[in-house]
């Protein structure tokens, strides 16, 4: 049997074929093509639908959820992470046995060309920046990953075909990547040992503090491309302003300070989010889909 209403309450992006796959599901599907922030009207777009699908851009805070007495299924066409980092109030929608289903790794590759295609720019010079006085090579280099998941093993096994030595921190040890010639160190003495740190941690998670940039000191890249600051604050801009220091910034790491980042010279950013290209919005529609399915096994048979 179909769902009543299907309602993608902002501009997921799915793929056609899959927005096609979702109105042959249900009898009514509404795709919005906006990011709507006031909480009015996303509660308008939610009020009666069953199933709820919504990008990183929007928040479902509580008063929607309990306001949608139909609603059965939220999908997050994004990563989701934990509770703490999410744009859903997943509490309030398992007090109401509302299932939230986030989509893994569909635009990890992108990431990753974004970060080595920018390294290599910056250490060879080929565009506006160089880092050192001479062009350099990514081999020999000394980078540091700070937060082993999926994207952190991915850029440990690109740098490692680069011959950079690889260094990480994560709040577990990670067997299978010591295994691959990364090595293990406190965040502490990989802040002291490395010339290039890449952050790769859920939403807002601050693991450079102030006192962390005086560790890591100058003549140094940091990388962060999760969403959101990874760093104190203040104590980066008082390290980015001295002139031997780069970050490359994806434009999804700069939430609420992109006209700020604009200032610094040595501040290297992204024109659009680096890991949602064609390829990924294809992985992110068919994940969104199989999600769906997950959680309405009969929605297979229509």
């Amino acid at each position: 049997m179909k769902l009543k209403k299907i309602v993608s309450i902002d501009n997921t992006r799915l793929v056609p074929e899959v927005r096609k796959q979702l109105e042959a599901l249900a009898e009514e599907v509404v795709f919005y093509e906006d990011y709507p922030t006031a909480k009015e009207e996303i509660e308008k777009r939610m009020v009666d639908a069953e199933v709820v699908l919504v990008s990183w851009n929007t928040k479902i805070h509580r008063e929607a959820i309990e306001g949608a007495k139909n609603l059965q299924y939220i999908g997050m066409c994004c990563s989701l992470f934990d509770e703490a980092s999410a744009n859903v109030d997943i509490a309030a929608a398992r007090k109401r046995s509302v299932p939230v289903l986030g989509v893994k790794d569909y635009g990890d590759e992108g990431v990753i060309e974004f970060i080595i295609s920018e390294l290599v720019s910056l250490l060879h010079g080929f565009h506006k920046h160089q880092w050192q006085d001479f062009p350099t090579e990514l081999t020999g280099q000394k980078l540091g990953i700070i937060g082993m998941g999926t994207l952190g093993k991915m850029l440990a096994g690109a740098a490692k075909h680069f011959n950079m030595d690889v260094y990480y921190y994560n709040r577990s040890r990670k067997p299978e990547v010591e295994a691959q010639g990364v090595t293990y160190l406190p965040k502490e003495e990989l802040l002291q040992r490395v010339d290039i740190v890449s952050t790769h941690l859920p939403r807002n998670t601050v693991a450079i503090t102030k006192e962390d940039f005086s560790t890591f000191g100058d003549g140094k890249i940091l990388v962060n491309t999760s969403l959101g600051k990874t760093y104190d604050l203040e104590g980066f801009r008082q390290w980015i302003n001295k002139p031997d220091n780069y970050a490359l910034f994806d434009i999804s790491a700069l939430e609420g300070i992109q006209e700020e980042m604009k200032a610094y010279d040595n501040v290297i950013t992204s024109s659009s989010v680096s890991g949602f290209t064609t390829q990924a919005k294809g992985r992110l529609s068919r994940k969104v889909l199989e999600n769906l399915f997950e959680v309405f096994p009969n929605l297979k048979e229509l």
